[in-house]
């Protein structure tokens, strides 16, 4: 709930990917408690069209924040709308319950595509639910053809695993062999963004500096990691209400953010027990990299098992524009009716592709 991020790059949806430049548009304050109060009024939603509240007039302020940040970013690349083939338009979820088979991201692709004169491919979640997946995670077809550019010395021909911390942190798992393996890990900084905001009124635990002068509290990292969730045999996803601060107690400011942080690292590197063999890297991704407390338990527990830990940009990637350009490349893979997901990555009966294409 933080911007928007925006991204360029040219793909064949196949394994060609040329990144092109990046931005990022942050929401002001005010903006983003809109956004937090329009969560409460999704707990009501029982069909994916449905926009009770406030919901409605925030799609429509979210829609038209994105096409003139889309305007504005082609402005100062010094690009016309003609030179953009598709926009991937993915929206604000708002809520996510896979067990319904419902997932809603507020977001009018039809309005976009005619505010920014560009195709549109949107929605691209639907489809993949209702051929029985969980709608989550997306981004793992853009992983599988990321990992070919990783170079070699670092694979060592075992599996590469992408993390993505956002406020739920999810990971997809490449062996070279079958389909990429994909699933929601845990909580990522959407806990420790709560917890700082609720004790010190701060919007996020920046670079985990708060973190660095807490002690982990194990118990509470204990019952955190007990949770039936961790139970589940992928593919499996996340709600962000499906963890909340009750397990963490009544814990001073720095040792409940080190708490946390503790368990979104171990929380991640459980999902080794599902890698066909352990795996050689791990590349974090998402806004989570920026903690370094969090960086510092995953290097840890990586290195326990003869693993490396690296960020996005230590392989020329960039961690930040990653989700944005994934979608992009998943609008391509949608035009030519590519999948977009499969059962190892959702728990759909087959693979399947999805979005709706909107022209202006």
């Amino acid at each position: 709930m933080d911007g928007i991020d925006i991204a360029l790059i040219e793909t064949d949806g196949e394994s060609q990917v040329l990144r092109g430049p990046s931005s990022f548009v942050p929401y002001e304050t005010a903006f983003r408690r809109q956004i937090e109060a329009g969560l409460e009024d999704a707990k009501s939603i029982k069909t994916r069209d449905e926009r009770p509240g406030c919901l409605s007039g925030i799609e429509k302020e979210l829609t038209k924040r994105h096409g003139d940040a889309v305007l504005k970013f082609l402005s100062d690349q010094s690009l016309a709308k003609e030179d953009v083939d598709i926009i991937g338009f993915h929206g604000q979820t708002v809520l996510h319950r896979p067990g319904e088979a419902l997932t809603v991201q507020l977001g009018n692709g039809r309005m976009l595509a005619d505010v920014t004169g560009i195709p549109v491919v949107y929605d691209m979640r639907a489809n993949d639910m209702e051929h029985g997946g969980q709608g989550a995670p997306l981004v793992p077809a853009y992983h599988q053809a990321l990992a070919a550019y990783v170079p070699s010395e670092f694979g060592k021909g075992k599996p590469v695993v992408f993390v993505n911390i956002g406020g739920i942190s999810n990971v997809t798992i490449i062996s070279g062999n079958g389909d990429p393996i994909a699933f929601d890990t845990g909580p990522g900084n959407t806990l420790i963004d709560q917890w700082v905001s609720d004790k010190a009124g701060i919007a996020y635990d920046a670079g985990g500096s708060i973190a660095s002068e807490g002690q982990v509290i194990t118990q509470a990292v204990t019952r955190y990691l007990a949770k039936p969730f961790f139970e589940l045999t992928p593919p499996k996803s996340l709600d962000r209400n499906d963890f909340t601060l009750a397990d963490l107690g009544n814990a001073e400011l720095a040792d409940g953010a080190r708490t946390l942080a503790r368990v979104t690292a171990h929380a991640i590197l459980k999902a080794s027990a599902y890698a066909p063999e352990q795996p050689s890297l791990w590349i974090i991704c998402g806004g989570g990299r920026k903690n370094a407390t969090i960086m510092a338990d995953l290097a840890q527990g990586a290195h326990q098992a003869g693993a490396k830990v690296v960020v996005a940009e230590d392989l020329g990637f960039n961690g930040d524009s990653m989700e944005a350009e994934a979608w992009a490349y998943l609008a391509v893979r949608s035009l030519d009716a590519k999948p977009l997901t499969w059962p190892t990555t959702t728990g759909c009966n087959a693979p399947v592709t999805g979005g709706v294409l909107a022209r202006p």
